[in-house]
């Protein structure tokens, strides 16, 4: 459904957004980009969608190249956006009627969908009210419907679930399998939400700064970099760069330590059981008068999995907003 090659995005200023992905996205499948803020997510997504043009590479969509049949791609396809788009002083029914017409739909075809789409989403109760009274939760929802008034094949979805609460969240994730593995949609999501693409995505690749890092199914990578993750942090770190230095060197010394890595003012380290070791680790550190404040053991997780290949975790605070002069929003 979806074949990348060699793809490059360099801005009018120079910066080079996207610097020679490549990847694949089969029918049927649900396939996500994991990422942090600026990773390139979302201007692969509009190259995909015909909305940027690509430097370099090339770009085929259902069959379609992105550069000679824009338009054919875009009646293939559905498209929602970070941001929430819809006419506040149109009811909720209304913003359906009206993106079915923007896709020539009339008549009972049009009228049927969107009692179709509304049941779907869960607001048939609400379709008459002004979509500006609707909670975020519910917007998100009345967009998810919009984008499938013309029955696509192939969905986008940028950042689908930001700035929800988590119980928005999961009604929208459980809209999603449904439209996937009931009615065979091929869906494409970018996201950060480490939890987001755990569950959904039967295969992702995982991007940074432009570059993917990875690519598998969720459990492949979370197997790939070993079996335990051992975080450690110690007292009186503060501002000492010597002791965490210190005690990396020796915790990777021990027998059965894959690699060590600095995590959050500590040490995150990848072992293949762990808690066999970790009493070594404890002895180790204390001969050199290194003391842990405290020590956790847990499986491998997507993040652990983002550290690995890139050296940092995809932090909290990164799932911010950072301005995008481009496209007068923001980047991802």
């Amino acid at each position: 459904m979806i074949d990348v090659s060699d793809l490059v995005v360099v801005y009018s200023d120079g910066t080079r957004a996207v610097e020679g992905i490549s990847f694949n996205v089969q029918k049927g499948e649900f396939f996500g980009f994991l990422g942090p803020n600026g990773a390139g997510k979302s201007t692969t997504i509009k190259v995909l969608t015909t909305l940027l043009r690509k430097t370099a590479g090339k770009v085929v969509v259902d069959g379609r190249d992105v550069e000679h049949s824009a338009q054919e791609i875009r009646k293939r396809i559905g498209v929602q956006a970070q941001e929430t788009v819809v006419d506040p002083d149109l009811t909720g029914r209304e913003n359906l009627i009206l993106q079915g017409n923007l896709q020539q739909m009339k008549g009972n075809e049009l009228t049927d969908r969107v009692a179709e789409l509304l049941r779907l989403v869960e607001l048939e109760d609400v379709a008459d009210k002004l979509a500006g009274r609707y909670s975020g939760g519910m917007k998100k929802r009345l967009q998810l419907a919009a984008s499938l008034v013309h029955k696509p094949d192939l969905l986008f979805l940028d950042e689908p679930t930001t700035g929800l609460d988590p119980q928005s969240r999961v009604s929208i994730w459980k809209y999603l399998e449904k439209l996937n593995k009931l009615e065979g949609i091929t869906i494409f999501l970018t996201t950060q939400y480490l939890e987001e693409a755990d569950k959904l995505c039967a295969r992702l690749a995982i991007i940074d700064s432009g570059k993917i890092v990875a690519t598998g199914t969720p459990t492949e990578l979370k197997r790939s970099i070993g079996e335990d993750t051992i975080s450690i942090s110690f007292e009186g770190n503060e501002g000492n760069g010597g002791l965490l230095e210190n005690a990396k060197k020796i915790i990777g010394g021990v027998e059965g330590v894959v690699d060590v890595k600095d995590s959050d003012g500590g040490v995150t380290a990848h072992a293949k059981n762990a808690s066999h070791i970790i009493a070594e680790i404890v002895r180790a550190l204390d001969e050199e008068s290194i003391v842990p404040s405290a020590m956790n053991i847990s499986t491998p997780t997507l993040d652990d999995v983002f550290l690995h290949h890139t050296g940092r975790r995809i932090r909290a605070e990164e799932l911010g907003r950072m301005p995008d002069r481009r496209f007068g929003g923001r980047r991802r």
